[in-house]
């Protein structure tokens, strides 16, 4: 047994399986504005207990300044059925952002993410899939901001400008 539970801690360990655990960011301050709902609130408690940053209130007073450019949530029809009324809809959520020092130079330059979700329809059942559209749009902004935490552990202090 002992060789057994060895051998698979030595193979989790090849593997390269760590726990995330806290990020490291170029930055020991951050601004993020209206933070008072949606993925801005999200993002500012996932930098708070994520990583080694603390969120301040003043922009003149952080390292970088997160600033959204976009933010947009859409549903178009995918498919229709014979009597023209919908089967399939296409959720597309779309964030854009961009993380810079406040003079200028980008920690992460503008960037966009999108992401979009397939639901299909039936009007048997229009109360429970209003509920399941909601609850996709909440999965994918949670989806989102792991996303873009992802990109502002990647980040590189953005190089000094010379005149």
């Amino acid at each position: 047994m002992r060789i057994l539970v060895s051998v698979l801690c030595l193979a989790l360990a090849g593997c390269g399986f760590r726990l995330r655990g806290t990020a490291e960011v170029p930055f020991s301050t951050v601004y993020v504005p209206a933070a008072t709902g949606g993925i801005a609130l999200d993002l500012k408690r996932n930098i708070q207990a994520g990583t080694n940053a603390k969120v301040v209130d003043d922009p003149k007073q952080a390292d970088a300044v997160l600033q959204f450019t976009e933010e947009t949530r859409q549903k178009e029809i995918l498919s229709l059925t014979g009597t023209g009324r919908v089967r399939e809809f296409k959720l597309r959520y779309r964030v854009g952002f961009r993380l810079h020092d406040g003079k200028g130079a980008d920690y992460v330059a503008q960037s966009t993410v999108e992401l979009t979700r397939d639901v299909s329809f039936n009007d048997a059942e229009v109360l429970a899939k209003e509920a399941e559209e909601q609850l996709l749009f909440r999965d994918m902004q949670s989806d989102m901001v792991q996303q873009i935490m992802r990109r502002l552990g990647a980040a590189q202090k953005p190089l000094p400008r010379v005149p």
